[in-house]
C-alpha cells in the first residue's frame, strides 16, 4: 500500500543517556483549546523530533489544521481557525463557515463536493464528517529508551441516524520518532443494515511559506480534466503553466478558484505519489496513496490575497455533487456489514535526492 513506504531520509539517533524525560525529544501532547470560538475543542500536538509537528483535531473528525517543519508552515488557516462542530453547518454552502482549512479536512462519508439532491435527499457542501466528534481509543506514545519510536493515534467516529444510515470510520495516525512522516488508516464499517452510498475526499491544503511563487507542483499525469466552470477551463486549458504557483491574484478574490481531476500514472501496486518543491526553502512535500482507493486526484488553486492556497484531494468520487457521481457510475456503495480501507501517507522532502525524485514528476 502507498502508506507503507519506506522514507529514505535519515531517522535521527535518540541517544537515551542525553535526557531523562521522553517528551524532550518528541511525543504526543493533550490539551483543550480555551480561548475564541475554539474553545472546548480536544487536540493532540504531535512532536516528530525530526522538525515535523502537527496538531490533530479530536473533536473535528481526527483531521489535521496546523502543521510546521521547522519554522515553516506546512498549510493555510483560515481567519476563524477551529470551531466546534455542529450540525447546524450541514445545509447548502455552510460548511465553509467552520472550514479551518488545515493540512487535512477530510470530506464525507456519504457525499463530498458541492451541495446536490441525490435521491431525494438534500446534501450540504462536503458531508458531515468535518463536523463530527471522535471516540478516542488509544494514544502511544514512543518510549526511546526500549528502541520504540513509533508513536499513534487511534480513535473512532460514528455518523448517521436511527433507521440509517449507520457507519462507523477508526482512523489511526501514526509516525516515527525521528521521521517527517505522517502514515493514515482510515477502516469504514457499515454497522446498519441497508446499503448506504460511500464517498470519501481527502482536502490536504498548502499554503505559504511551503507555496509561494514560482513553487512547483509535481505529479506525472495520464490526463487532467478541469471542471467545467470557465476560469478552470482557461486555468488547465489556456496554455497556462498551471503547476508554477503564481503571486496573489486579483481574479482569485472572493470564490475565485480553479479546480481540476488529475490522474497520476501509479505504479504496478496502484502507488502514487504527488506534491510540491519549494527549490528556495530546500523542501518539498509529497502525497503517497492508492489509485485503487483513490481512482482521481483534485487539485484545487485559490490564490486570493490573504487567501493562498492550494490542496492536492485523492477522492473516489468528485466534487460536483453525488447526483453527478450518479450519473456519471462513480458513486461507491458500502453495502451492510461492509468495510472498506484506505492507506495513505504525508511526508516533509528534504534530502536533495528525494527533492530531485519529486521535481522528476514533472520531467
Amino acid at each position: 500500500m502507498a502508506s507503507k513506504k519506506t522514507s529514505k531520509s535519515k531517522q535521527i539517533p535518540f541517544d537515551a543517556t542525553r535526557y531523562i524525560n521522553p517528551s524532550q525529544v518528541g511525543g504526543i501532547d493533550a490539551y483543550t483549546i480555551d480561548e475564541g470560538p475554539g474553545r472546548g475543542v480536544r487536540v493532540l500536538c504531535v512532536n516528530t523530533g525530526a522538525g515535523l509537528r502537527y496538531r490533530v483535531l479530536v473533536d473535528r473528525g481526527l483531521d489535521i489544521d496546523q502543521a510546521f517543519y521547522n519554522q515553516h508552515s506546512l498549510t493555510c488557516l483560515s481567519l476563524k481557525g477551529v470551531t466546534p462542530p455542529t450540525e447546524a453547518l450541514s445545509r447548502g454552502a455552510d460548511w465553509l463557515k467552520g472550514f479551518p482549512v488545515g493540512l487535512l479536512t477530510s470530506c464525507g462519508p456519504f457525499n463530498t463536493g458541492a451541495p446536490a439532491t441525490d435521491a431525494g435527499e438534500a446534501l450540504g457542501l462536503h458531508g458531515p464528517h468535518s463536523n463530527t466528534a471522535a471516540y478516542v481509543e488509544s494514544v502511544v506514545q514512543p518510549d526511546p529508551r526500549n528502541g520504540k519510536l513509533d508513536m499513534s493515534v487511534t480513535a473512532v467516529l460514528r455518523y448517521g441516524a436511527f433507521f440509517g444510515p449507520c457507519v462507523e470510520l477508526r482512523r489511526t495516525i501514526r509516525s516515527t520518532l525521528g521521521s517527517n512522516r505522517i502514515v493514515f488508516e482510515d477502516e469504514f464499517f457499515n454497522a446498519g443494515n441497508t446499503p448506504v452510498p460511500h464517498a470519501w475526499l481527502l482536502h490536504i491544503n498548502l499554503g505559504w511559506p511551503l507555496l509561494d511563487e514560482g513553487v512547483e507542483l509535481c505529479w506525472d499525469a495520464e490526463r487532467v480534466d478541469p471542471r467545467p466552470d470557465a476560469l478552470s477551463q482557461e486555468w488547465f486549458l489556456g496554455g497556462r503553466d498551471y503547476k508554477r504557483i503564481p503571486a496573489p491574484l486579483d481574479l482569485h478574490a472572493g470564490a475565485g478558484e480553479a479546480f481540476a481531476y488529475i490522474y497520476p500514472k501509479p505504479a504496478k501496486n496502484g502507488a502514487v505519489r504527488v506534491g510540491v518543491v519549494n527549490r528556495a526553502l530546500k523542501m518539498g512535500f509529497a502525497v503517497d496513496y492508492s489509485a485503487k482507493q483513490f481512482p482521481r486526484c483534485g487539485c484545487w488553486q485559490h490564490w486570493g490575497k490573504h487567501e493562498y492556497v492550494a490542496a492536492l484531494e485523492p477522492m473516489n468520487g468528485g466534487v460536483e455533487g453525488r447526483d453527478k457521481d450518479r450519473a456519471r457510475g462513480w458513486l461507491d456503495t458500502l453495502k451492510a456489514g461492509a468495510k472498506k480501507r484506505y492507506d495513505y501517507a504525508m511526508e516533509v522532502v528534504t534530502g536533495e535526492q528525494e527533492i530531485d525524485a519529486l521535481l522528476a514528476l514533472n520531467a
